[in-house]
């Protein structure tokens, strides 16, 4: 879920700062056509633009906000026999995976907890919060190594960018064109793009945005299988599912809305839309049900 959040947060600022940027030095003003007309072609240039930079930023610097927000201390010399454990596992599933070695870092956090991020697969980092060392056993461990380094393996932080970047584009592009409409039919200015246009294509990026995350997450529900199935292989199909009993176990039986779980968010089908997980006894099933 960390690795979800801090790609989609940085993105989101990223966007609103292009999109300010191109506003401040007037690059906008090339969509403004007569009438209730825009350059269609123009703005699907620059909606391309500010979505798919926005998008690859976050993606690019996704291993630095990592570190920044979430405190990581890369190992890079062991310690101690937990981080030389830790370094083993990650580099022998990255070899039988076909990647370089992603750095391997701990982050202090009472939650059980894990994440890999990086822009290119021989360059990633994987982390685990303290509060999964202390509540998982050294099997349910390895199966999150697994389940983590899948995701590098699979690509999956490239494709969520690439998805979210043409997200973004269509975001940005109809929220023009609402915008435009308003401004020009319903308050009927007649020159350039005033303050209604900025306000009302600003609040309708915000809500075909939130309409839009549901694709997003879709796909990274759909991703979530994959890489249990890729951590089954890796670590094995027992200690896959014994690492997601043990969520559950930790999670599942609190009654807390919105709580947020390393690989699974509960809560009821509407909000089902919106979690970039699958709920944990689906994976589980998917687990069992593989021949």
């Amino acid at each position: 879920m960390m690795r979800i959040f801090l790609f989609l947060a940085t993105n989101v600022a990223i966007m609103v700062v292009i999109s300010i940027v191109f506003s401040l030095l007037g690059l906008t003003g090339t969509l403004d056509a007569q009438g209730i007309n825009l350059d269609l072609n123009a703005l699907l240039v620059i909606s391309a633009i500010i979505g798919m930079t926005g998008s690859f930023i976050s993606l690019a610097i996704s291993k630095w906000t990592a570190k920044q927000a979430m405190g990581v201390q890369v190992i890079g010399q062991p310690q101690n026999q937990t981080e030389q454990w830790l370094v083993n596992i990650v580099a022998k599933q990255a070899q039988q995976s076909g990647i370089g070695m992603p750095e391997v870092g701990i982050f202090q956090a009472p939650e059980a907890n894990a994440f890999a991020t990086g822009m290119n697969r021989n360059s990633a980092l994987v982390a685990v919060s303290t509060g999964l060392l202390q509540h998982m056993n050294n099997d349910e461990i390895e199966a999150v190594l697994g389940h983590e380094i899948t995701h590098v393996a699979n690509g999956d932080m490239v494709t969520m960018a690439l998805m979210q970047g043409v997200v973004n584009t269509f975001v940005y592009f109809f929220a023009s064109i609402i915008g435009h409409v308003v401004d020009r039919v319903i308050l009927q200015n007649e020159r350039d793009h005033g303050i209604g246009y900025f306000i009302t294509q600003m609040a309708a990026q915000i809500a075909l945005g939130f309409l839009a995350s549901m694709l997003v997450m879709w796909f990274s529900r759909y991703r979530e299988f994959k890489a249990d199935a890729g951590g089954a292989q890796l670590a094995g199909r027992g200690k896959m599912i014994g690492a997601l009993r043990a969520l559950q176990r930790e999670y599942e039986p609190q009654d807390l809305p919105g709580q947020l779980a390393a690989f699974g968010i509960s809560g009821g089908s509407a909000h089902k839309l919106f979690m970039s997980h699958p709920p944990l006894e689906e994976r589980i099933e998917a687990l069992q049900n593989i021949h």
